[in-house]
């Protein structure tokens, strides 16, 4: 592993994770290339920022839940291979029900090249900590979905403030949101902005 980059839960205490491409429980139903453990990677830029954002969200009763940090092009590169074979349908309604698996490239969902592989990207939600319980957003994870878009129609007045509160959280943090996927944001001043990276999770 490249030495700027760590497993963020050693870097930053009181963080939840589910390296989703890790397990079986992504779009592509089954784990990804590159993904060795079930473990969240990322620069230690990225954990600074991520420590900043845990404190405020638990100033008002809130954790942190990482499901991706840094992503192998690998991995990437699986996620194209994936989308060319022909449609099956056991992840089809939950996590791309509109479409078809090409256009989640041509709609922004998946990239060829992924800002995660930078290493300063996440994909993440916030949870109670009183309960552990996940804050509704209004869709899940990996949902390729206009309903997933930052200001999205629909998702009731809850969701929609969970969602806004998720965003003043990561913004005071240091990082942009990407208006197509709530979950998804990236540090503003990431230390690799033109690299793309291959090393494995593990």
């Amino acid at each position: 592993m490249n030495a700027d980059f760590v497993f963020v839960d050693e870097l930053v205490g009181g963080i939840r994770w589910d390296a989703k491409y890790a397990t079986w429980d992504n779009f592509t139903g089954r784990p990804v290339d590159g993904y060795l453990v079930n473990r969240i990677v990322g620069t230690r830029a990225l954990c600074d920022a991520l420590a900043g954002a845990r404190d405020a969200a638990a100033s008002d009763g809130f954790g942190l839940l990482l499901w991706d940090g840094y992503r192998p092009q690998r991995a990437v590169d699986d996620f194209v291979r994936w989308s060319c074979r022909p449609e099956d349908g056991r992840t089809k309604l939950r996590h791309y029900p509109n479409i078809d698996r090409q256009e989640m490239f041509t709609r922004g969902y998946v990239a060829a090249r992924s800002g995660h592989s930078r290493g300063s990207t996440v994909d993440i939600t916030l949870y109670h900590l009183a309960t552990g319980e996940q804050t509704g957003m209004g869709g899940g994870h990996d949902l390729m979905d206009a309903v997933s878009h930052h200001d999205a129609d629909g998702i009731g007045r809850d969701a929609a403030c969970n969602r806004d509160h998720l965003r003043s959280i990561m913004q005071a943090a240091g990082f942009d949101a990407y208006p197509c996927e709530w979950w998804h944001y990236t540090l503003r001043d990431e230390p690799y902005p033109d690299t793309y990276f291959d090393f494995p999770v593990g």
